[in-house]
Order: C-alpha cells, then structure tokens, then sequence
C-alpha cells in the first residue's frame, strides 16, 4: 500500500507538467527564447496578418464579394490556428491567436472600403431627406444615421453616419466619399483620410496577434520526444 501511494505521488509532478506543457507550451530550453522560433513565430504572424488583410482589400478593390466580406480571412485565421497545431503548441495559446485572428477579419472588411475609397474616392454632395437615431432627449449622443440622395435625385443604398449630426435636418448637404467604379457603398467624407488611417482601426489587433504567435511558437519547443503514459507500477 505504501508503495502504491509513493508511486501515486510520485505520477503527480509528472501529469501537471505535461498538463502544462498541453495548456502553455512544453517551452523546453534554458535562456532566452531560440532565436529560430522568434523568426518563426513572427513571420507566420505577419503572413496570417498579411493574407487576412490583404484578401480584404483585394476583394474590396475588385469587388470579389467572398473576400471583401472578410471570409477569406476566416480560412487565413483558421490555416494559422492549423499551423500552431501542427507545431502541438500550447492550446491556450492557440486558442488566443485563433480569437485575435479571427476579430481581425472580423473588423478588416471595413478598414479594406476605406482604403478603396482613400484610393479611388470622389467627394461628392448629397442631400438629406430624413434623419434617424440618437438618443431621446440627450442631443449629441448616440449615432445618427442620414437617409441622402445624390444630385440627381436618386436615392443612396446605404445611409450615412459620418458627418451626420444631430442639427443635421432633411434638406442639408453634406459631403460623401463614393467609389468611382460603385464596387465599395459610399461613406461620410467627415473622417475620411489616408489608406494608412484606415488601416490605423486594426492596430491593436496586429499588435496582439504578432506576440501571441511569436509565444505560441516558442513555447512549442520541444527537446524530448512526449511520452506517451505513466507507465503501471508492478
């Protein structure tokens, strides 16, 4: 019985590290990180983050309506979440860069309009036939949306946010950003900027992602091959 509950004891260290090594990591090395699964990990981040915004823009710009919904970043977040699989990395930290992936694709459909429309915008004036929003009673809070028509009387798709206000009032004209080819819905010019300002929403993603990657891959290292049991006592 004594040698039964030693051995027991014994198990215990053995089955929390490889716990640990499933959660986190088995990170087996001594010192700073392996300089090769540094380079590693960051360049399989800047990929991911490259080929989920980059499908975005490409499906925005030539009006590929797959890509330019973002799906195509979702099979670019799910390909990386196979890849840190594949290295048997940590499955927190997989499961980290798969939510930062995919909040990325999630939001960089908008940010690939905007740099359409930074590239290849018109500003125009439309006018304003009905205001919508807010919040009752609290001038200036909530978001207003304009109902507009262009200067020929016909009505826009979409309703516009950006430079609607709430002393905006049916027959103002306000200024909108509209794609020369009609491939990107038009947009408030208010804001409207540079393709790097539109990239500048997506910033703190990109910053999450690239660390969380470089980690997952570093704490993949492994120097022994994984056992495959604690083995019966006789």
């Amino acid at each position: 019985m004594r040698r039964e509950r030693q051995s027991v004891v014994a198990a215990e260290p053995r089955l929390m590290a490889r716990l640990r090594s499933t959660v986190w990591g088995p990170a087996e090395f001594v010192g700073p990180p392996p300089f090769r699964l540094t380079v590693k990990g960051l360049l399989a981040g800047c990929l991911a983050a490259g080929a989920i915004v980059g499908s975005a823009v490409v499906g925005a710009w030539y009006g590929i309506t797959g890509l330019a919904a973002g799906e195509g970043g979702l099979v670019c977040a799910a390909l990386l979440v196979l890849y840190l699989c594949g290295l048997r990395a940590g499955r927190a930290l997989v499961g980290i860069v798969g939510v930062l992936a995919v909040c990325l694709a999630l939001q960089t459909p908008q940010a690939a309009a905007g740099i359409v429309l930074a590239e290849r915008g018109r500003v125009e004036s439309v006018v304003v036939t009905s205001v919508e929003g807010g919040s009752a009673g609290a001038p200036g809070r909530g978001r207003y949306l304009c109902e507009v028509t262009d200067r020929d009387g016909v009505p826009v798709e979409v309703r516009i946010w950006r430079g609607c206000r709430h002393s905006t009032r049916p027959g103002d004209v306000i200024a909108v950003v509209s794609d020369v080819k009609g491939l990107v819905p038009p947009r408030g010019a208010e804001g409207s900027g540079s393709a790097l300002n539109a990239l500048s929403g997506l910033s703190g993603f990109l910053a999450a992602l690239l660390p969380a990657c470089v980690v997952a891959v570093v704490r993949s290292c492994r120097l022994s091959v994984p056992e495959a049991g604690p083995r019966p006592t006789p």
